[in-house]
Order: C-alpha cells, then sequence, then structure tokens
C-alpha cells in the first residue's frame, strides 16, 4: 500500500466521516510527535479516524503507524528531515491550510502545555508559519494578515514551516516530555 491508497481510502465513502484527509492527517502526526508530553496512540489514531480504529482495515491502521514513525524518525535524524504533506492547487501553488490544522488539533489536545512554547518569549515564532494558515469562517487570518497580502504571506509561512517544527521538536526535546 502507498500514500496514494491512504488518501483515496480517507477520501472514500468507506473511511469513517470524521476521520481526517491526508494532509491534515500529516499535520497531525507531526504535532503529536512534537508534543510537549506523550500521547499514547490509542488517544490520537482515535481522534484522527474520528471514531475507533477497529472499524477501518488494518492496512490502513499500518500506513498510519508507517507515517508516524516516518515523522518521529526525520525529526530525529541529523540533521532533522521534515516533508509535509501539503496540497498543491491545479495552478501550482502549495495549500498548507489543512496541513496546519491538523497541527492545532494537536496542539489542542494539551494546549495548556504547549503555553510553555507559545509563551516563552523566545521560541513561541516557531508557530507563527502554521498559525498564519489559519482562517476564520469569514474567510480572513486568524493572525490579522490582510487579504490582498494574504496569498503571498501563506506562501511563504509554508516554505517556513518545515524548518519551524525541526525548532519546535528541538524546543521540547530540551524541555522533557512527560505525562
Amino acid at each position: 500500500m502507498t500514500l496514494e491508497d491512504l488518501d483515496t481510502y480517507l477520501s472514500s465513502d468507506e473511511s469513517p466521516e470524521n476521520c481526517m484527509m491526508l494532509s491534515d492527517l500529516d499535520g497531525f502526526m507531526h504535532g503529536i510527535a512534537c508534543s510537549p508530553v506523550l500521547i499514547s496512540a490509542e488517544e490520537w489514531v482515535s481522534v484522527a479516524l474520528g471514531g475507533d480504529p477497529n472499524d477501518v482495515p488494518a492496512w490502513v491502521l499500518k500506513m498510519i503507524t508507517m507515517l508516524y514513525v516516518d515523522i518521529v524518525e526525520g525529526l530525529c535524524s541529523d540533521p532533522p528531515e521534515v516533508e509535509p504533506i501539503f496540497w498543491e492547487a491545479k495552478e501550482g501553488h502549495v495549500i498548507a491550510m489543512d496541513w496546519c490544522e491538523g497541527f492545532m488539533d494537536a496542539v489542542a489536545l494539551r494546549p495548556k502545555e504547549w503555553l510553555r512554547l507559545t509563551e516563552s518569549g523566545t521560541h513561541g515564532f516557531l508557530m507563527t508559519p502554521i498559525l498564519c494558515h489559519l482562517i476564520d469562517e469569514n474567510g480572513n487570518s486568524v493572525l490579522g494578515i490582510p487579504q490582498e497580502k494574504l496569498d503571498e504571506s501563506l506562501a511563504l509561512a509554508a516554505q517556513d514551516i518545515p524548518s519551524a517544527i525541526v525548532g519546535i521538536h528541538q524546543f521540547w526535546g530540551q524541555n522533557t516530555k512527560t505525562e
């Protein structure tokens, strides 16, 4: 099975109604891997799949596990490697919003613990490339980026996400994970 097979399954009527699609799943798993505290697979897999993991084919769980292991190994390699799965528009530009929303879904599992990063005074900026991609229900940037600068800002922010993820992972690596 391939990532394309996983993407096809997640996008199909066979998948659980509330499961994440591939890009937000990848962002979510990067958020889990970067979490300030360990989050059990039993918890995060249920969130990712939108329900009971027993309701999906075994190969789907295996692919998700393999993807997560690849993410962790990439973050722990020297030098670290981060290859987010972003969508690409027909026009060729990168769409990172789903990935960023997935990452923030992981943050939402332990929001108080993430405050040490966001309120650190030294490393909170690492969240900026992700937060840039959060858009409210009216299509406006939650960071207040003007509409006329939004496309350019999103493109630049998407380029910065891999290095930001490395920085976030390293920040928490220096502050031992517990739970």
